[in-house]
């Protein structure tokens, strides 16, 4: 179980909704990734992660302002760069873009992540922090996949199928490290309110 299309759709309306009021350069950009669905703020990393060639993991302003271009995201020059600004603490010119993305993950309860993290723990039945398509065999049931049932698709199509859920749209290597889930989890989350609600879900879908 992904989040559902029907949370995604909401929340992207509800982005859309709230950066036509919204002045904050951050919350700007986070409002942005999250119009796109719960892989909004995944991708941005991803897209920042493939430019970061001599893996640093951190960023200069050129780079910065390319990723954010590359990934399609619609900002004046001037905003991406008090964005920028707001990031480069010490001044230096670079930022940090792990620490960017946790700052641009919508704010989530520990409960919560608490909830998602037990998920992959499940789900990472190797325990090498990655879950692949061997992770799921015996964890996740395609029995009752309508495409399984109809000899559409084999268990392994399935399986690569359901990660993509997770993975990147322009990045798909069958592979979801923790902080993809999480990235993932944060995206459903910002569409949900009730900590209760979310926390009943991910148990009922990943039988917790």
């Amino acid at each position: 179980m992904a989040g559902t299309s029907r949370h995604d759709r909401e929340m992207s309306i509800k982005a859309k909704r709230q950066l036509s009021a919204c002045t904050d350069p951050v919350e700007r950009l986070r409002l942005q990734c999250l119009a796109r669905g719960s892989s909004g703020i995944k991708g941005l990393g991803r897209t920042f992660r493939i430019m970061d060639d001599n893996n640093s993991r951190s960023l200069d302003v050129k780079e910065f302002l390319k990723g954010l271009s590359d990934y399609g995201v619609l900002m004046e020059k001037e905003e991406a760069l008090s964005v920028f600004q707001v990031f480069d603490r010490d001044g230096s010119g670079m930022i940090d873009f792990e620490e960017f993305l946790l700052t641009l993950r919508p704010p989530m309860s520990n409960a919560r992540k608490e909830v998602i993290m037990q998920a992959f723990r499940k789900l990472d039945k190797t325990g090498d922090g990655v879950i692949t398509v061997d992770d799921l065999r015996g964890v996740y049931n395609v029995r009752n996949h309508p495409k399984f049932q109809n000899g559409e698709w084999t268990e392994d199509q399935i399986f690569r199928k359901f990660l993509d859920n997770f993975d990147s749209p322009n990045d798909k290597d069958g592979k979801v490290t923790k902080e993809e889930f999480l990235n993932y989890y944060c995206g459903v989350s910002a569409s949900i309110d009730s900590d209760v609600y979310f926390i009943l879900m991910m148990k009922n879908a990943w039988k917790l």
